[in-house]
């Protein structure tokens, strides 16, 4: 659970800007959409494959733009 302490002299603004970078740095909006729904087993091993395959295609990319200069 992410919390922050308000500080006697801050604004909210800057307090909502430190919760909001708190929020993402500890990823609980990525654990909440991953747990919104349920994905059977077979389906995270897809998911799983494919993103590894994106990942190797975007680094073969950078090494192929790399080599060529």
């Amino acid at each position: 659970m992410a919390y922050i302490v308000l500080e006697p002299d801050e604004s909210i603004e800057s307090a909502l800007r430190r919760f909001k970078r708190k929020v993402i740095s500890e990823e609980i909006i990525k654990d909440l959409k991953k747990h919104a729904h349920y994905i059977s087993p077979s389906q995270k091993r897809k998911l799983k494959s494919a993103l590894a395959r994106k990942r190797n295609r975007k680094r073969n990319k950078m090494k192929n733009q790399n080599g060529q200069s």
